[in-house]
């Protein structure tokens, strides 16, 4: 199993799926690092169950386990956000999965050009979206 290179700090991910209805939200604020000598995904959550509760780290986990797709890298969250209405555990398995991506593309495991799609993260060094070519008329 490869490892995280480096750290990853600040991952910032906001899921806002609700275009004038109610829709999956989250919000994750992470530092992502090197494994610990037992390898693995380790998460840990410095945020008060007030802020982010506890019942969405399983979704947020299972995301975090695909996005890295079998790196190994210690997470640790320092913040976080819930909505009453609208966050359920597919807003957190997306959050998780989004800020999974945007560490390996910082850290260089994945091309810069991995960012364009993801929609909802960002994180310090992230390449601008590459501008589309206009349309032609014919």
């Amino acid at each position: 199993m490869t490892g995280l290179p480096v750290s990853v700090p600040d991952v910032c991910v906001r899921v806002r799926l609700n275009s004038g209805a109610c829709g999956p939200y989250a919000h994750i604020v992470a530092d992502f690092e090197p494994p610990g000598p037992d390898g693995g995904l380790e998460l840990l959550n410095a945020v008060p169950s007030a802020r982010l509760p506890t019942e969405y780290l399983p979704a947020l986990r299972e995301g975090l386990l695909e996005g890295l797709g079998g790196v190994a890298a210690g997470v640790l969250l320092t913040d976080g956000t819930y909505h009453d209405v609208d966050s359920c555990e597919l807003g957190y398995k997306i959050a998780g999965q989004q800020a999974a991506r945007a560490a390996l593309i910082g850290a260089g495991l994945l091309p810069p050009e991995a960012a364009d799609s993801l929609r909802w993260a960002t994180w310090p060094g992230r390449p601008r979206p590459r501008r589309r070519p206009p349309l032609r008329e014919q």
